[in-house]
């Protein structure tokens, strides 16, 4: 019998560690630190920037000052409660003076960013918001790009592209995403969130990242839930007509390719059907360049380096079909759909250098050379459907809600890696920051390489959700009090799965019959491309051809190269099942409303897989059951003059990420691999409290602070030593710890300062900074001592910093944004040494858009993404020593907008 990881609560169940191991925080998806404590720490110390930061906002009352009364009183609370809140929530009412303030079809910075603030100040919580047209002016290509410039929201590139976004410091997979109300799926194995690059900016009407959840909405987030809303007939006046056709121009690569989106809008029937229709193409062609050691240093001297260029062509085709039918002011039908197909196709030419032993900079000597190729085609499909119906009878209402949605990722033939390789006297290399080799004589001769091996690979993950929910709620008074008492039920499903066959053909087995390859046949010379390798910082000589590289294996049948362990621990099927029940109400009287409820959970998981000891193959099957009662209590208060307070303790549960969960076991002599799919949920405790103030029409200035308690936090260990596991020397594996806390304020100020004189009344300024500190404790055995250190959490900054400036008349508009990331640290290299650590060093980025109105209905349209071309660069320890360095390049887009409405 398999001996199973066990769930780790206190230090001494951690495991002995060896040096060179490196320890990832699972809680952060691919960095996960060790069992975590709650030290207390103040705040970050704010720098030259904060201050500056913080100037702005004691300006930025003044200039309130010089709006008309008129707009001062735009927060006040509406004679008709009911209307308020009609006002948050889409497609409430057929009149168009009902939905002024969702109307996005004015073209604008000011007024996308009236939009957002009113229904950011008529919220009950903590919400941030970005609408159409706000993407429209920011050179954003997809949601990732967008969300990046709200307060407390950082966001994960991948090749320089804005993908996954994290949420007061906290990690993709702990913040929930919806699409039109409906949970995403992911279409990645081993990830709970979705790429929101998988979305086109071309269909999104508006972005929101809700901070404080109420128990009427689901738990699964511990920073915060994004909900994508697309285009709806009734967020307009009348018919609106959109069509945007232009072109993605990348410095780096060299290449231009088109972009486009359609989208159309009206009502009919009287005004009592809208029907809205939304398609979106872009394909864009990009490079980067990079040269990384990945931490493969001793002390001061360097064992390996690798020089990598990426060619990436990436194409997102989405479309949006939403109806509303709405016969009377008490009902509501609707249907909400979205379908988007993202590909993603990389080669990766490379050059590794190994030397026999480390070598310092200036040093030469033997090692060997390896010439690599890596090809792999990505296609992500997602979809999801909604149905649901709105009822208003008297002071009754009901909710009545069907969803579903499914993604799925498909590597048909993936290149994994591939190397042909050379031994060398005279080996060297220059710079630590940089690394670059020294010359010696035939590195670029091709006659020198032979084949060695190469790893294919075919997989393909699903991801399925359903929903069904129903909600009722009763309007009554109370002592003076008006009283909204909601109830609801809600039940969901998830099914996760993956299949993966590899491959690992090598020139060993060529050689050997039945296949009997002859060594002239596997050198390099027979296996490259017309063209040389555009890298930049030195000569690789001509790339390798893939479709030669993959005619040497492919002639055979690739069954007789599959590794067969491989191909089966990394097969699983996981399923979610979570009932939800909640009680909430809202009482508000004048200026104050409190919401006060109760959510209960119950989550049953189930786990399949395949353990692999030295090759012998075993079933593995794993299920686990919890429940979790959630209270919840907010406070809105206004102040007075556009003044509000607002307060909040909520409680969330999020189940660890899907890759941390997986059943796999493999068993290779006295190391081994071991998923858990018996981990607890992470559960958090959230406090929030802060202000915000209106600034007439199109204007705010806020500040919140939180702290955030997550109890039973997950992240990866090694079990060597751990009962069951005494004669092992490494066993890598998840397991759940003690606490870890992340506390911050944030700062926001946003507006269009029309009250200043002509020309100064066109400027729209926006400022938001986020002050973040993480702490947690992290040990191991050292000689069978447990020794333990303090680290901040896994890509947390301590400050991020998003500042715009922009200008518009009805002729013209431009703005420029810089978003500023301290550094952070990326992964734990060493559990008992700091100077191992892995930090990314800060980013500042530039972009920039404009238009130009050419005409009635038609704009040209201008942006520019990186102008910087700023670096992303990793270093281990000191600052010197390169983990990765890489530059994207600027990108650019141009392209027409003709609207008519």
């Amino acid at each position: 019998m398999e001996p199973s990881a066990p769930d780790l609560g206190a230090d001494a169940a951690l495991s002995r560690r060896r040096h060179s191991r490196f320890l990832t925080c699972a809680a952060f998806p691919t960095h996960r630190p060790t069992t975590m404590r709650t030290p207390s720490r103040p705040l970050p110390r704010p720098t030259l920037l904060a201050l500056c930061l913080s100037t702005l906002f004691v300006a930025a009352p003044v200039l309130a000052q010089q709006a008309p009364a008129a707009d001062a009183r735009s927060d006040a609370k509406p004679a008709d409660k009911s209307a308020e809140k009609d006002k948050a929530s889409p497609a409430k009412d057929v009149r168009p003076d009902a939905h002024k303030l969702d109307t996005v079809v004015t073209v604008g910075q000011a007024a996308a960013l009236r939009s957002a603030i009113d229904k950011q100040s008529a919220a009950q919580g903590i919400v941030n918001i970005v609408h159409a047209d706000g993407i429209g002016q920011l050179p954003d290509n997809n949601a990732a790009e967008a969300l990046a410039r709200l307060p407390g929201v950082s966001v994960e590139r991948d090749q320089g592209e804005g993908r996954f976004i994290r949420v007061r410091g906290l990690g993709p997979d702990y913040n929930a995403v919806n699409i039109n109300g409906a949970l995403t799926p992911a279409s990645e194995a081993d990830r709970r969130a979705p790429g929101l690059d998988l979305v086109p900016a071309g269909l999104i009407r508006s972005l929101e990242v809700q901070k404080t959840l109420t128990p009427d909405q689901d738990a699964n987030s511990l920073g915060g839930t994004v909900t994508v809303r697309t285009l709806s007939a009734f967020d307009q006046p009348g018919r609106l007509f959109t069509m945007e056709l232009g072109g993605n121009y990348d410095a780096n690569a060299g290449a231009t390719r088109p972009r486009g989106s359609v989208a159309f809008a009206d009502r009919f029937a009287g005004g009592t059907l809208g029907v809205a229709v939304a398609l979106s193409g872009d394909r864009r062609r990009f490079a980067s360049d990079n040269t990384e050691t990945g931490g493969d240093w001793d002390g001061d001297k360097l064992n390996s380096f690798e020089l990598r260029r990426y060619a990436i062509t990436r194409e997102r085709v989405g479309a949006a079909l939403n109806l509303d039918f709405k016969p009377d002011d008490g009902t509501l039908l609707y249907l909400r759909s979205f379908s988007s197909k993202f590909t993603d196709e990389e080669s990766r030419q490379s050059m590794k250098v190994e030397f026999e032993e480390a070598q310092a900079p200036g040093e030469t000597g033997d090692g060997t050379v390896s010439r690599g190729l890596k090809a792999r085609r990505e296609i992500n499909k997602s979809s999801a459907v909604v149905l649901g119906t709105e009822l208003t009878r008297g002071p009754w209402k009901l909710w009545g809600e069907a969803g579903a949605g499914r993604a799925s990722e498909n590597k048909p033939d993936t290149l994994s890696s591939s190397s042909f390789t050379a031994d060398f006297s005279g080996l060297g290399y220059a710079d630590t920051v940089k690394p670059m080799p020294t010359a010696v004589a035939g590195l670029n001769d091709a006659s020198r390489y032979s084949f060695n091996k190469a790893k294919v690979e075919q997989s393909q993950a699903t991801d399925r959700v359903r929903h069904l929910k129903a909600d009722v709620q009763r309007e009554f008074g109370l002592a003076g009090w008006d009283v909204d008492l909601k109830v609801g039920l809600k039940a969901s499903r998830r099914d996760k799965d993956n299949t993966q066959e590899t491959y690992a053909p090598s020139a060993k087995v060529l050689k050997k019959a039945p296949y009997n390859v002859a060594s002239s046949k596997l050198g390099l010379g027979g296996f490259l491309s017309d063209d040389a390798v555009d890298y930049p910082w030195t000569s690789f000589g001509p790339g390798i051809d893939p479709g030669k590289l993959r005619a040497l294996y492919g002639a055979y049948d690739l069954n007789a190269f599959r590794d067969p362990v491989d191909s089966v621990v990394n097969d699983f099927g996981m399923k979610e099942r979570v009932d939800a029940g909640y009680v909430q109400a809202q009482v508000e009287q004048g200026g104050t409303q409190w919401l006060v409820g109760l959510r209960h959970e119950r989550v049953r998981f189930t786990a399949d897989g395949t353990a692999a000891k030295d090759g012998a193959l075993s079933p593995i099957h794993q299920e686990t059951r919890s429940r979790h009662w959630l209270p919840a209590v907010l406070l809105r208060q206004q102040l007075g003059g556009g003044l509000v307070l607002r307060a909040a303790l909520t409680h969330s549960v999020v189940r660890p990420a899907f890759g941390q969960l997986s059943p796999g076991v493999t068993v290779d002599g006295d190391e081994a691999t071991v998923g858990n799919p018996a981990l607890k949920p992470l559960r958090s405790r959230n406090l929030d409290l802060g202000v915000e103030q209106r600034l007439g029409r199109d204007g705010t200035v806020s500040a919140y602070v939180f702290h955030k308690k997550i109890r039973d936090f997950a992240f990866q260990t090694d079990l060597a030593g751990a009962p069951g596991w005494e004669d092992f020397s490494h066993v890598e594996s998840f397991a759940n710890g003690g606490d870890a806390t992340v506390r911050g304020l944030e700062l926001s100020w946003t507006q269009a300062l029309s009250t200043l004189p002509a020309p100064w009344n066109g400027l729209v300024v926006g400022a938001n900074g986020s002050f973040v500190k993480s702490r947690a404790t992290i040990g191991g055995y050292d000689d069978g001592k447990l020794v333990t250190r303090r680290i901040a959490l896994p890509s947390q900054s301590d400050r991020s910093i998003n500042l715009s400036l922009g200008w518009e008349s009805p002729a013209f508009g431009a703005r420029i944004a810089l978003n500023h990331k301290s550094p952070y640290l990326l992964e734990v290299g060493d559990v008992l040494d700091a100077a191992q650590d892995r930090k990314v060093d800060k980013q500042n980025q530039i972009d920039a858009s404009m238009r130009i109105q050419l005409a009635k209905g038609l704009q040209l349209q201008l942006e520019a993404l990186n102008l910087s071309n700023e670096r992303y660069y990793v270093y281990q320890g000191d600052k010197a020593r390169n983990m990765q360095y890489e530059q994207y390049g600027r990108a650019y887009k141009v392209s027409l907008k003709l609207a008519m409405f």
